[in-house]
Order: C-alpha cells, then structure tokens, then sequence
C-alpha cells in the first residue's frame, strides 16, 4: 500500500507527524504484534523523505515501547508483556532457580455493570458492562496469590463466553490468541492490608493475616486501559527488589 506524502502541520516535525502514521498502521492491524517492519529505505522511498527522517520517527516508536529493534534485523511490532511478571513481588521457594511456574485455577466468574471507576477506567458508558472472575495461583498445589480481575465488554465478550477450564495459565498470551488484545505495559501500586476471612481461607491462612496487595492496571498498545486486577499474597512471602544507580 503506498504511503500518504506527508505535509506536518505548523510547529509539528515531519518525523513526529511520520512517527503518528506509522503507529496507526500498526494499530489498524498492518503489520502483527512480533512482525517485522518494512526497511527504512523501503519506508523512506514509500513516504518520500529521507532515511534519516524514518530513523528518527521509528526511534519514537521504539521510545514508546510500540515496536524494538534487533541490531543486525530490523525493526519489530512489540509482542507485549507475557503476563508472567507478578511473581516478581513474592518469594515462595527458597531458591528462585527452582521456582517452577504457577498453575492456575479459575474459581468464580461473573458478568455484571462497570463500577464508576471501571467504566471510567475502561472508557465505558453509565451502562457498561464489564467480565469479572477470581483466580487462584498455586505452586506444588499450595495456594500462593488470589487475584480478582475485572475486564471490559464486549472487548473480552469471548473469553466471557469460553470454557474456563481450558484457560492457559498465562492471561496475557491468552488474551491476545482469543480477543486480540495486545497487553503493552501495566501499573502496578503496592500496598499492605490485612485478609479478610473469605480471601484468608483461599490462601489457607488465617483470617487478619497480612497481605501484600498489588492493585494492576494494565494497557494495550493504543494506550486503552484494558484489565485491571487486584493480587493479594502473603506479607512474609514479599519481596522487592530495586536497583539505584
């Protein structure tokens, strides 16, 4: 498909304006999560600038975490997060090198209106329909995280209409094979509460117990909030790790 000269508007450089179109054209499906772009000669010949103008445009992308370049490849369509990243904040073995991946297991899930604060999290209108269903994670068949996770309708009316039970134990993969959702990048925020009696007898602990609470939301590729989760584990299983420099 040839490309549109582009022509930025005043005040607007012409890679930024560059860096715009090619972010929608990703958006719009042109080119998949993980696919190689086209060269930047091919680019640069396409759109009628110069190869230092597509340097600069693709360098915004990659700034942006839309795509990465591979030195010695090109450049890539991002493949987004694996979803595996909240184990990060826990330590339930006492070596991480034996640490196997966590199963999951779904044990509730509803549909029913968006909250004030998800329909405007979402995007919603007042009427807003959103998909929310209770996770276990458990290592050795030992309860470690319960999560509470709340996405929005019709983007997720898929996954809402499947079988639970052959979910993957990986969300984030999941929710690209099924409803095509790219997970870009989440927030995280970290807190300490206390269990309630219900999410203590998940966990097999006591009631009052004190917990890490990981409150999540996480964005798709356009920059949409398209998940958002709350992860509670045990207090004395947390761990942080931060580097300064």
């Amino acid at each position: 498909m040839p490309a549109t000269l582009l022509h930025p508007p005043l005040g607007q450089s012409r890679y930024g304006v560059l860096a715009q179109a090619l972010r929608s054209r990703i958006l719009q499906g042109e080119w998949a999560p993980g696919d190689m772009m086209p060269s930047e000669s091919s680019l640069a010949a396409s759109y009628g600038v110069a190869l230092g103008t597509i340097r600069q445009a693709l360098s915004l992308l990659v700034e942006d975490g839309v795509a990465v370049r591979l030195h010695g490849k090109g450049t890539f369509v991002t493949k987004g997060m694996d979803g595996a990243s909240m184990m990060r904040f826990f330590r339930f073995s006492d070596s991480d090198a034996a640490l196997e991946p966590p199963e999951s297991h779904i044990l509730s899930s509803r549909l029913r209106q968006a909250t004030d604060a998800e329909a405007h999290a979402f995007g919603l209108g007042s009427s807003g329909q959103v998909f929310q269903f209770e996770r276990l994670r458990t290592l050795r068949s030992e309860p470690c995280l319960l999560e509470s996770i709340v996405l929005p309708l019709p983007l997720f009316g898929a996954l809402a209409e499947s079988d639970s039970s052959a979910w993957d134990d990986l969300l984030y993969p999941m929710y690209q094979a099924r409803c095509g959702v790219l997970i870009h990048h989440a927030q995280d925020e970290l807190s300490f509460a206390q269990l309630g009696a219900r999410e203590a007898k998940r966990l097999r602990l006591t009631a009052g117990h004190p917990c890490v609470r990981v409150d999540r939301k996480a964005y798709d590729i356009a920059g949409r909030c398209v998940e958002m989760r709350v992860t509670r584990g045990d207090a004395f299983s947390f761990k942080y790790t931060a580097q300064v420099k």
